[in-house]
């Protein structure tokens, strides 16, 4: 089976499991896991943040990121192609009690006199209050689009100026660092708080971190309590982070090299009305408009191919390279397109 469906399906190789087997492990909930400690401050050298914290999932880190910036009846200012309110369960709204500000944009990159535009006046009570930007690096639905770095410094001085804080929802924030060759510093310079994930592109098996500002996130260890996010010996998995970390972040360049390969082909193919512009590792198919869905989705699968078919839009395809879509796996791949006829 080639699965092409997302970077999260990945599994850990034999050295990150045995970096897990050794780790040094303690109660998380106590504060006294050292792995995960060490993870911790290995995320904010990384960026240049004063704290972090381990989470079990980027939505959960987001969430809390939300939370700790907010309060009930707030706005969220974000691009309507955004993970968090596309993909997480509504969760702005259920948990902390905002509603959401949407803004266009291609490739989910707004310009920052949109954003400008829709920051509510403060003694305007009809509205609500503007209180949080968030931006998300790479676009997943946006098809791994990054964000021009020069401009964070810009957006954070209009979120100064406006009292509004500034988070990064940063879950392939690794795929836009080694795309760009961009200093990791910029985030923590320019963000109040960013959301990392370790199970997409990385390898990981599970793990997300928040990282920011200290005085946002003193009371991060709170809302992760209230969302049942506390955890224990999880120092096994701080471990695999660290592995992660140290050892396949370089490594992405391979999968984006291998998307654009992939996006090459596929322009040729008479079913596809548009590709995205493939900067990392994630290529949105869309089809034309009298193209019998079905009949592609059938195609790949008795080829052993599966691929993200319904989550884009119901005319759209995602595939995503990934650390375990191996140099045969995209071989095979490869030979499978060229003689795809639909």
């Amino acid at each position: 089976m080639i699965d092409l469906r997302s970077d999260t399906i990945t599994k850990p190789c034999s050295n990150m499991l045995e970096a897990m087997l050794k780790a040094n492990v303690g109660d998380d909930v106590y504060g006294e896991d050292p792995t995960v400690k060490q993870l911790e401050k290995k995320i904010c050298d990384f960026f240049g943040t004063e704290m972090s914290m381990f989470f079990p999932s980027g939505t959960m880190a987001n969430q809390t990121a939300i939370k700790l910036h907010t309060l009930p009846g707030n706005q969220v200012i974000t691009h309507k192609y955004s993970h968090v309110f596309n993909y997480e369960g509504g969760g702005g709204s259920f948990n902390s009690g905002v509603s959401f500000k949407l803004l266009d944009g291609p490739k989910g990159i707004f310009e920052i006199n949109d954003m400008i535009n829709a920051i509510n006046p403060k003694n305007f009570y009809h509205a609500p209050l503007s209180k949080l930007v968030v931006l998300e690096n790479t676009t997943n639905k946006g098809g791994g689009a990054c964000w021009d770095v020069e401009i964070f410094h810009d957006i954070k001085k209009v979120c100064k100026d406006h009292d509004l804080g500034l988070h990064m929802d940063g879950a392939r924030i690794w795929n836009s660092l080694i795309a760009n060759k961009n200093n990791p510093l910029i985030y923590g310079e320019n963000f109040d708080t960013i959301s990392v994930c370790l199970s997409k592109g990385l390898g990981c098996p599970i793990g997300s971190v928040l990282t920011g500002k200290k005085e946002i996130l003193k009371n991060a260890i709170r809302i992760r309590k209230i969302f049942g996010g506390g955890m224990r010996q999880v120092g096994y998995l701080a471990a695999a982070g660290i592995y992660a970390l140290n050892n396949n972040i370089e490594r992405l360049a391979e999968d984006h090299n291998k998307a654009k390969q992939i996006a090459k082909e596929l322009k040729k193919k008479n079913f596809v009305k548009e590709l995205n512009e493939v900067e990392t590792n994630i290529i949105i198919i869309e089809l034309i408009e009298n193209c019998n869905k079905q009949n592609i989705i059938d195609f790949f699968t008795a080829q052993n191919v599966i691929m993200d078919w319904h989550s884009m839009g119901l005319n759209k395809i995602r595939l995503v390279t990934h650390l375990d879509y191996t140099d045969s796996d995209h071989k095979n791949f490869l030979a499978i397109l060229d003689k795809c006829v639909i």
